[in-house]
């Protein structure tokens, strides 16, 4: 089967715009990594378990990270208190500067360093 050159600039342009996704991707874990251990650490640890009292462990199969993206980047952005917990995150983690796009880096990373441990 003979296949046209524009069949060979699809495959081309499909294949760059997944490297592209890719590098971005892995670009937003980076930074969700430096945020997470600028702003997020003091409260849920390096290893994500929780360093306080009634703090989430976000290495549990069934945990926080079962939830969506959508509801963990929320929860960061409008702060949030766990059932149990005597006291709530703040919004932003505290960090007044924060944007959905950061919240969204940061759960990336969340995702990447904790799910399935």
């Amino acid at each position: 089967m003979k296949h046209s050159p524009l069949w060979f600039a699809g495959i081309l342009v499909g294949a760059l715009a997944s490297s592209i996704a890719f590098s971005a991707h892995a670009e937003s874990i980076e930074e969700g990594e430096k945020l997470f251990n600028t702003t997020c650490v003091a409260c849920h640890g390096q290893n994500g378990k929780g360093k306080l009292p009634g703090v989430p462990d976000f290495t549990k199969r069934d945990g926080r990270l079962a939830k969506t993206d959508d509801v963990l980047a929320s929860h960061i952005m409008n702060g949030f208190k766990s059932p149990g917990s005597s006291m709530a995150m703040p919004a932003k983690g505290g960090m007044s500067s924060l944007n959905q796009e950061q919240a969204e880096a940061i759960v990336n990373y969340m995702r990447q360093a904790f799910a399935g441990n």
